[in-house]
């Protein structure tokens, strides 16, 4: 397996978007819920600020891809989307899909990288549950129920940062993890 950047080709961007349409096809409303708003999102993921990185198997044909936008002056990057094909999960792709952009974004002046989980179909103990008044109480006590993914990124360094209830309609919460992926700096720390 390679991992190369995800270009206008045109048989690698539907590859992309096929993928991404398979990996959220279990979303009640997933934006990607056809292939041409998911292959709207992978040239989107092109944006020349952002990274956007395809495994290829030893076929030439793309098994999982992740992208990543820069925020708060390139100082932080979201991982949107990441998708694994559902016949080649569990093999290191994603964790080494995760792991290039750490290392990309790092290299472009990244300090943090985060992504949002969704849970549409009660796969935490936060899903189908009202949240309110404290999130941040029932974050602390966060299980997984059904194999969401936020322990994959628990298992790759990143810590739940917050969850926004209700992101996705009732009970529906948007889950945030965050890994730092550059060394704090002394001096700005101690000032």
């Amino acid at each position: 397996m390679q991992i190369v950047d995800l270009n206008s080709e045109e048989h690698l961007l539907y590859e992309a978007a096929a993928l991404l349409c398979e990996g959220f096809s279990h979303m009640f409303q997933s934006p990607w819920s056809d292939l041409q708003a998911a292959l709207a999102e992978a040239r989107a993921s092109l944006r020349p600020d952002g990274i956007s990185r395809a495994a290829l198997d030893e076929d030439g044909c793309v098994v999982g891809w992740i992208a990543a936008a820069p925020f708060y002056n390139g100082f932080v990057w979201e991982i949107h989307p990441l998708v694994v094909a559902g016949n080649r999960r569990g093999q290191g792709i994603g964790r080494r899909l995760v792991e290039d952009v750490a290392r990309l974004a790092a290299g472009r002046g990244g300090v943090t990288l985060w992504v949002g989980t969704d849970d549409e179909d009660e796969r935490t103990s936060l899903g189908g549950i009202d949240l309110y008044p404290d999130p941040l109480a029932h974050l602390a006590r966060i299980r997984n129920l059904k194999h969401h993914p936020y322990t994959f990124y628990q298992r790759l360094g990143f810590v739940l940062a917050g969850v926004l209830p209700d992101a996705n309609g009732f009970g529906k919460p948007d889950i945030f993890l965050a890994r730092r992926i550059a060394p704090p700096l002394e001096d700005t720390l101690s000032a």
